[in-house]
């Protein structure tokens, strides 16, 4: 028996291995099963090039779990090794400069097994003694058994071992008695190994017989050696692609559309990639790529790899240019991952174009699907967004879709301001806007549907982008304003009519919370709405873009609704009001309105002798003047405002137009909607 002490250049590999990789332990059967599956195709590999002359025979790596003796057993029969293989491999470590990186990079398992080839030592993760029996697949070698209990100690010894191959037995130390587990065991399994390219063996097929479950003689085999990705396209039906989908992913909807990759060229990678259909929170589509080296599990991790918006799609990637262990800080600066994170986007801008040539209706079909994850893209790769401009669709209120060429061909002639700009009238909620779009749409208007999760973002976005065109959203003002052209209707209510019916209207707007009215006033036509609420677009903007980002934005989220109720001051309805507001409070209110008058006139000769004078050169008695009539005017206003408002108060006609204008946008509700039933039957 020979003793000796594991060449490394630090104290203790194991004391480092345990603290370091803790939170990553579980990779420990990734490893040993990876490096199992090597050994099997390094023997056929030396059988095909003649190598290796005997029978191969079976080849599977079989898994095996004692729960009583606490051990788990990972067994090839591949090439084996000789003593002098186990001194050159496991007891010498490569460990130069271990020390400097090991702080580097001590958060990060999969960094510090990658740098030094430590897929073996994994295993001391989770066990407190392991030993190697191992055999060559050579003629007259002899069988060994390697054995260390986790110090740098270790005893190697002839054994008897009849096959060639080995034997990896972990006596699982206390801390891990979890992996001392059928079914965790088996999760791990089909995690990391389901598509390696051997077969792998873990117990025995099972069948319900006599109420229970009884195991049969079958091998229960947990992976597929060939999985889709790994076959040529030309051999695949559709149904083949749907069934990958469904075992990847049991739970979700039939994807939309998939891309089969297949580069050879300036790297090698495989894989297949679905659209899904996309809900709108994005958060738990993420992560559903699953990466690959030679078949090999590396992580669901995928951002650094393929470009953020691509993490919504899901499938398999596969390359041996990805490095198995690997740090997130390496994929993200080395130069190959960069290069298929770039090929990737173009794959999946090609598939799109092709689908959208080959088959338009299609593609309109699964638009509102698509439509998430293309302006995503759009939003965040500027070459991603000139490919798919040629494709990316928008759709109107009548359920019609463009290409953003096509559209403004479209509205062009209808839809130019007097500056010369295109304007895209566009809904976010067809419901609630209704009155706005058929208001437009009378004027010969075609209205867009952005009800998207991105399309607040969207909208700014492609304002950058087209040339002389801006969106306007359908509610933010009144038809005749929405696209400004030289054609304007002369609004008919004097300044003192307009400041009366400022203080009528607004007396009678009902306190909403988190919610501001300005009375404004519009020339419109006599056949328009009489009274309206629209939106300032900017404000409005801010607010949106400040619930999707938050940050910085946080300040506009915090403001008020600017809402602006709109009069039509040519409506025969809001006439009506003024010849009454005369008819009733004429006498009054030009009493009042005189005494302003008479009371603005002295103040502006008090304020006009202040001008030339110096504060201290300005009599007491001319200062307490202009305080009265200041005081004055004030009564004067405050008094006719009162005189105005219990008018407005009793006049169901200005509550009516104004409760249909919130009702127009949804906004009347609770007891005042039920105000407004009752007032209604009422003037019925």
């Amino acid at each position: 028996m020979q003793k000796g002490t594991i060449g490394v250049s630090t104290e203790n590999i194991f004391p480092i291995i345990k603290k370091y990789l803790y939170s990553d332990h579980e990779i420990f059967l990734r490893e040993l099963v990876s490096n199992a599956v090597d050994a099997t195709q390094k023997l056929k590999t030396l059988a095909s090039v003649g190598e290796f002359k005997g029978e191969l025979g079976e080849l599977t790596v079989r898994v095996k779990l004692d729960e009583k003796k606490k051990t788990i057993t990972i067994s090839d029969r591949g090439v084996g090794m000789t003593a002098d293989e186990i001194q050159k491999y496991i007891n010498q470590v490569a460990f130069s400069g271990a020390n400097e990186f090991l702080e580097k990079y001590k958060k990060d398992a999969n960094a510090i097994i990658g740098h030094f080839g430590l897929g073996f030592y994994s295993s001391f993760m989770v066990a407190k003694k392991v030993e190697i029996i191992t055999r060559s697949f050579r003629d007259d070698t002899q069988a060994v058994i390697w054995s260390c209990d986790g110090s740098t100690e270790f005893t190697l010894e002839e054994t008897k071992k009849d096959d060639r191959g080995t034997d990896i037995i972990l006596y699982i130390d206390d801390e891990n008695q979890n992996f001392v587990d059928k079914g965790e065991i088996s999760r791990l399994l089909k995690k990391y190994c389901r598509f390696l390219p051997v077969e792998i063996a873990f117990g025995k097929v099972t069948e319900w017989k006599d109420g229970k479950d009884v195991e049969t003689d079958q091998d229960n085999i947990i992976n597929e050696t060939s999985p889709l990705w790994t076959r040529k396209p030309a051999d695949l039906k559709e149904e083949d692609y749907q069934k990958f989908y469904r075992d990847l992913y049991p739970f979700s909807d039939e994807p939309l559309f998939n891309i089969h990759l297949n580069v050879d060229y300036p790297f090698n990678l495989t894989g297949v990639l679905y659209f899904p259909k996309i809900k709108s929170n994005i958060e738990i589509q993420k992560n559903k790529i699953q990466l690959y080296c030679n078949q090999v599990y590396v992580t669901d991790f995928v951002e650094g790899i393929v470009p953020e918006f691509l993490t919504l799609l899901h499938g398999v990637l596969d390359s041996p240019d990805i490095p198995l262990n690997v740090s997130r800080s390496y994929l993200q600066s080395d130069s190959n991952v960069k290069k298929i994170s770039s090929h990737i986007t173009k794959k999946v801008a090609d598939r799109l174009e092709e689908i959208f040539k080959s088959d338009r209706k299609n593609f309109e079909d699964k638009w509102d699907d698509l439509k998430l994850f293309i302006q995503y893209g759009m939003l965040s790769e500027e070459k991603f967004y000139e490919r798919a401009a040629k494709f990316a669709l928008l759709k109107n209120t009548e359920g019609k879709y463009f290409t953003f060429e096509e559209y403004r061909d479209i509205i062009k002639a209808n839809q130019t301001d007097k500056d010369d700009q295109v304007v895209y009238l566009y809904s976010t909620n067809k419901d609630d806007q209704y009155s706005f779009i058929e208001a437009a749409k009378n004027k010969g208007y075609d209205v867009l549907q952005m009800d998207g999760y991105f399309d607040s973002h969207f909208v700014n976005h492609l304002e950058q982008k087209f040339e002389k065109g801006r969106f306007v959203r359908v509610d933010s003002e009144v038809a005749d304003k929405l696209i400004p052209k030289n054609d304007t209707h002369e609004l008919k209510l004097t300044s003192e009519q307009r400041e009366n019916l400022t203080t009528i209207f607004s007396s009678q707007v009902p306190q909403l919370a988190k919610s501001h009215f300005m009375v404004t006033f519009e020339a419109m036509g006599e056949n328009d709405t009489p009274v309206m609420i629209t939106q300032q677009e900017f404000m409005r903007r801010m607010k949106e873009m400040s619930a999707l980002q938050g940050g910085g934005m946080m300040f506009y989220g915090e403001m008020p609704d600017s809402y602006n109720l709109v009069v039509n001051g040519n409506h025969g309805l809001v006439t009506r009001i003024v010849e009454d507001v005369d008819e009733q409070l004429g006498e009054k209110l030009k009493t009042i309105s005189s005494r302003i008058s008479s009371l603005d006139t002295r103040k502006a000769e008090l304020e006009a002798a202040k001008k030339e004078k110096k504060e201290e050169e300005i009599p007491v008695a001319e200062k307490e003047e202009l305080d009265d009539v200041e005081k004055k005017i004030d009564e004067q206003k405050s008094k006719r405002d009162s005189i105005l408002k219990d008018y407005a108060t009793g006049n169901k006609l200005v509550s009516q137009l104004i409760d249909l204008a919130l009702l127009s946008n949804n906004m009347l509700k609770g007891e005042a909607l039920s105000k407004f039933v009752k007032r209604s039957i009422e003037l019925i």
